[in-house]
């Protein structure tokens, strides 16, 4: 696919920054889910690793823009200028005056405050330890997916992947269209000469077999 065509279903989103990231595979994973739902900016800060990071490149599937554009930075308060709200992304509960968003409610909320023209970002920890309290802290709500409790370990680009697809939905692109619906569709005419066409096909193929079964096959390949 094209980058003018990726470009065209582009829209402002939430910023996703990655904490102290550990594994290159992991975030060319996160780069992937995002590109699927839309989400650009991404931002690392203090990577394990060098950037850029050759192991990304396959598990991020050809979302190149988004790899090629991630902005690297050495602390947190780097990654947040400029953000007037940041929600945080965490598996465990913790005693925190900070109000615990749903994935939806944390999507709804940035929705709104991106129309306003706000810059957002969303956050992620390292992988081994997520991030700390002092980190939460600085966002402005906790998003808490609803795992199970007795098993609430999620891989980053796993959670990557609810946070973009709940802000798809929000965005109203929890489906993208392609090219095939703005396409014209077939007359009838051209319709009816196709299936006779593949009939054809199908007979000299041998397909319509028992015979006895020929119009119930014919009658499933127009459903």
């Amino acid at each position: 696919q094209g980058l003018g065509s990726l470009e065209a279903h582009l829209r402002p989103a939430p910023a996703f920054v990655l904490v102290r990231p550990q594994l290159g595979e992991n975030i060319g994973a996160v780069a992937r889910v995002m590109l699927n739902f839309g989400v650009r900016d991404l931002v690392l800060v203090d990577p394990r690793d060098a950037w850029p990071n050759p192991a990304a490149r396959g598990p991020a599937s050809g979302a190149d823009i988004v790899l090629d554009d991630a902005r690297v930075v050495a602390t947190l308060d780097e990654a947040l200028a400029g953000c007037r709200y940041a929600l945080a992304t965490t598996a465990r509960p913790r005693e925190l005056l900070v109000p615990v968003l749903t994935p939806e409610d944390a999507a709804a909320q940035c929705g709104a405050r991106i129309a306003r023209g706000e810059r957002v970002a969303i956050l992620f920890g390292a992988e081994r330890s997520g991030l700390t309290n002092d980190e939460l802290l600085r966002a402005d709500g906790i998003v808490s997916i609803p795992v199970n409790p007795a098993f609430a370990s999620l891989n980053i680009s796993q959670a990557a992947l609810v946070m973009a697809y709940e802000w798809a939905r929000a965005d109203g692109r929890a489906s993208f269209s392609s090219e095939l619906d703005a396409a014209m569709p077939a007359t009838k005419e051209e319709f009816e000469g196709f299936m006779r066409h593949l009939i054809g096909a199908l007979e000299n193929a041998h397909y319509f077999f028992p015979e006895h079964m020929r119009e119930t096959m014919e009658q499933n390949l127009r459903a």
